[in-house]
């Protein structure tokens, strides 16, 4: 959480879900809106992590919807445009058994 201090990562910034797609089975919906700032805040965050391990694939902002694939959901979602909301701050949250909890929060 160090390496994340004192650190600017630009401003806040609107997104939206919109859009479906899907990796294997697994059905997820897009993120559009200020999908560059976005980019800039998750680029900001791993240069302040160097040498912590990162998942080489490409980044893909998206929100998973579901693990079985449905063919109904997904064209269900393909033209989805959701409302924006912004985007003023982030988490570094915990994943324990099934359950979430807030460990540190940053503003943008």
């Amino acid at each position: 959480m160090a390496a994340l201090s004192g650190r600017s990562f630009g401003g806040p910034f609107t997104i939206r879900v919109a859009g479906s797609g899907r990796f294997g089975s697994v059905i997820w919906a897009g993120i559009g809106g200020d999908a560059a700032a976005l980019s800039q805040l998750r680029n900001g965050i791993v240069t302040a992590l160097a040498g912590f391990p990162l998942d080489a694939k490409e980044f893909r902002p998206h929100l998973t919807v579901s693990y079985r694939y449905s063919r109904q959901l997904l064209e269900s979602l393909s033209g989805y445009n959701g409302p924006e909301w912004r985007v003023s701050s982030f988490h570094l949250v915990r994943s324990q058994a099934g359950h979430y909890s807030r460990i540190a929060e940053w503003t943008l």
